[in-house]
């Protein structure tokens, strides 16, 4: 642990206000949860509210946690980097890579692959999941942002929670959308009759997407999908409530000989830079299998 020492010059200001701008490199959300888990004193007392109203000459102590080692092993895996720099990179990641290692998934991951190939990551996420901001399902391709250092790490968390940066995605859905383009809104919650899934229910976390359609087939349509919140497997569960799911799902849908997942694809990236403050907006096209998919949909209609 590290402590850290400040003291209040006025009266009046809320304590996470006064952290925030004490301790730059940490997020409103991080404020919080050092207060949440006991980590800041005012004047040698433990506060829990991070609300509490100070006054001028209050002390305030603040244990920040070391970034825990990482023991995670690194391992000579491809990877497609998009961008890199001293404080981030982002990647396009393959469809069938997990992101990071788990119960399940001990080697092989993303984060394996980042370890062998960048000096420093972040270290907010431990041990298990240094450097990573948002995730993508293992069958889901496309645009990932990485942090190097837990000051870069702060700020693109703060903006994906804050809803400032946008994640689009390209889909093909089972069948056709009745409506061009429309919201999403619902409450998402993991099933309680299957785990490996998530479902709509009342006294979930609220999910919001929106959508439009690029294209229609026979059978199926192209669509594209803007994230408002980052739910897990948001865009797949929201595909199946409007009973439309992502073509080759075989967790919400139906599996389709030919694919190993579903055709869905985190395509389009936009956030601001944490040190220059820039909008910076990234692309990458659908993978192979997944334009050989749409092809074969146009050559039918033809």
């Amino acid at each position: 642990m590290s402590l850290q020492h400040f003291v209040s010059k006025e009266k009046g200001k809320r304590l996470d206000v006064f952290l925030l701008s004490s301790l730059p490199i940490f997020s409103r959300s991080h404020i919080k949860k050092l207060v949440s888990d006991g980590c800041v004193n005012v004047n040698g007392q433990t506060v829990s509210k991070a609300g509490t109203i100070l006054k001028a000459g209050d002390v305030v102590e603040v244990d920040v946690k070391e970034p825990q080692k990482i023991s995670t092993e690194a391992e000579n895996i491809p990877l497609d980097i998009v961008y890199e720099d001293d404080d981030l990179l982002v990647v396009n990641k393959p469809q069938g890579l997990v992101v990071h290692p788990c119960t399940s998934t001990k080697n092989g991951t993303l984060v394996n692959a980042l370890l062998f190939h960048i000096k420093n990551l972040s270290g907010i996420n431990g041990q298990l999941r240094p450097g990573i901001v948002h995730r993508l399902d293992k069958d889901t391709s496309g645009l990932l942002v990485v942090a190097k250092n837990d000051f870069a790490h702060n700020s693109l968390a703060e903006q994906i929670k804050q809803k400032t940066a946008k994640r689009e995605y390209l889909a093909v859905l089972e069948g056709n959308l009745k409506d061009d383009e429309g919201r999403i809104e619902t409450f998402l919650k993991r099933d309680p009759k299957d785990r490996k899934k998530i479902s709509v229910q009342k006294d979930g976390r609220l999910a919001v997407t929106t959508y439009k359609v690029l294209k229609r087939f026979e059978k199926c349509c192209f669509v594209q999908f803007v994230l408002a919140t980052g739910r897990t497997h948001q865009i797949r569960v929201h595909a199946k409530y409007l009973n439309h799911a992502v073509v080759g799902d075989k967790l919400y849908g139906h599996e389709v000989k030919g694919l190993d997942g579903q055709l869905l694809h985190a395509f389009r990236l936009t956030f601001v830079h944490p040190r220059t403050n820039k909008i910076l907006t990234f692309e990458c096209q659908p993978p192979k299998y997944f334009q050989d998919f749409l092809k074969k949909q146009k050559e039918i209609a033809e």
